[in-house]
């Protein structure tokens, strides 16, 4: 797995940021039986940077903690045939690795949500990153059986990386 980080704001939390995105990410990855070696894209930012893509992307005018921007299509999250199907769409011609996506967190709303939900920020920037790579596998959160879907899938990557609560 290729993990390219882009870190645009330098907000220390005291976490190896890099380190813990690529075993959440690796984990997510495991747990979803991704066949594919991938490559994905995260990008540090504040709360003014990512305000400024909640607005572009998806007209909110507010900054949130974290949005995913995925590049493989789904019939099914985790069902990785589209991606089969469209390998000059979806795979690095140089490394041969699948695009799965973008993920951008907003590094002030990690240090305000870990105070907020009274747990570290370790744990906070673990579960955004579960949480966004979820969304790159196909997985969404509308209703409230996807909701409840996701939420499990999160608690079992922080359980088995021990970044529980």
């Amino acid at each position: 797995m290729t993990l390219n980080i882009e870190r645009e704001y330098d907000l220390e939390l005291g976490i190896d940021c890099e380190k813990t995105a690529k075993q959440v990410a690796a984990q997510v990855l495991k747990e979803e039986g991704c066949p594919f070696e991938t490559e994905i894209s995260l990008l540090l930012t504040s709360n003014e940077g990512i305000h400024r893509l909640n607005l572009a992307y998806r007209d909110m005018d507010s900054p949130t903690d974290v949005l995913s921007f995925p590049q493989v299509e789904y019939r099914a999250p985790s069902d990785f045939s589209w991606a089969e199907e469209h390998r000059m769409e979806c795979f690095n011609p140089d490394s041969g690795e699948l695009f799965l996506g973008d993920i951008i967190i907003s590094l002030d709303k990690v240090a305000e949500q870990a105070d907020q939900y009274g747990h570290g920020r370790l744990r906070e920037f673990a579960f955004l990153v579960a949480h966004s790579m979820l969304h790159l596998l196909g997985y969404d959160h509308m209703t409230e059986e996807e909701a409840a879907d996701m939420e499990v899938r999160q608690s079992a990557v922080l359980h088995h990386l021990n970044m529980e609560r």
